[in-house]
């Protein structure tokens, strides 16, 4: 199986037209994704390589059924674009777009729970999401792990995603999910651990965090309290300078809050183990896994 995105998803784009929704609209359908419709309403009635492009994210899910939306709108639009695919009762709108204003991202978060939470809003300034040779919604490459196995990653992360991804790749992924660095997102780590927890086919669970914010302190609680599956973590920013901004928006850390080695001792008392590298961590889940498969001859 995989969370929140499967083989039988129907993926909108909006955006399409542009030069960064037409290029990752290409390599999605490459990688097997079920791209069903692009929304532009000034290009309504053209297509992308025979992918109809309709004037609003409604119309579009009216005429293909549409139960996934990817943003790719500029930041000025962002808030506007989602709001859209909310109203339209999207089921997962991946929003890719970097820069959002946070009052913005904080708005349409609580849009979508005054409309009864309907909308699952993955990022902003996420990669997507991919269920490896099932789906893949977003930007992450296809090629790094192209094949499905039975480990769940969910990253702040873009680009510890795909290192992740690559450095597991002969075991595989049900679904890796890139949650994004914001300080307001839509999906949490704790939504990517209850959904891995309930899916029957992933094994142990990868999940990466970074320092600012308490994000990864709550997930440890809810971990200790509510996953059995083994889970291995990676905090990034064990060096980083104090009450500084590092990459992400929220990623900054004041005192002992929000630190690296806080965030470690947290997860390490809810039993997971944790990784001082990107490599380490894999090397951690690595051996889980062998020793699953070892267990199992």
């Amino acid at each position: 199986m995989a969370i929140f995105l499967s083989a039988d998803s129907k993926v909108l784009v909006q955006g399409i037209t542009g030069s960064e929704g037409t290029k990752h609209t290409r390599r999605m359908v490459a990688s097997g994704t079920q791209v069903v419709g692009g929304v532009n309403p000034r290009k309504a009635g053209s297509d992308v390589d025979g992918i109809p492009v309709f004037a609003t994210v409604a119309e579009a899910r009216d005429q293909t059924g549409a139960d996934v939306t990817v943003v790719f709108v500029p930041p000025a639009f962002a808030k506007g674009a989602v709001v859209e695919a909310i109203d339209a009762r999207i089921p997962l709108a991946v929003v890719i777009t970097e820069g959002i204003p946070v009052h913005d991202s904080a708005w349409f978060w609580a849009y979508s729970q005054q409309q009864g939470g309907s909308t699952r809003i993955l990022g902003p300034n996420c990669p997507g999401l991919i269920s490896p040779g099932r789906s893949n919604a977003g930007i992450i490459p296809a090629s790094i792990a192209p094949n499905p196995g039975r480990i769940g990653l969910v990253s702040k992360s873009g680009t510890l995603t795909y290192q992740m991804m690559y450095e597991l790749r002969d075991f595989g992924f049900s679904t890796a999910i890139g949650i994004g660095g914001d300080p307001v997102i839509g999906t949490t780590h704790i939504d990517a651990l209850e959904a891995f927890e309930a899916d029957p086919e992933t094994d142990a669970i990868v999940m990466i965090g970074e320092i600012g914010g308490d994000a990864e302190e709550r997930a440890a609680d809810f971990i200790a309290r509510s996953v059995s599956k083994p889970v291995v973590g990676y905090v990034a920013g064990f060096t980083a300078p104090e009450g500084k901004t590092m990459g992400h928006a929220g990623a900054i850390v004041s005192g002992s809050s929000g630190t690296a080695a806080a965030k470690q001792e947290a997860l390490e008392a809810a039993g997971v183990q944790v990784g001082r590298t990107p490599s380490a961590t894999a090397a951690l889940m690595r051996e889980i896994m062998s020793s699953r498969t070892a267990s199992s001859l």
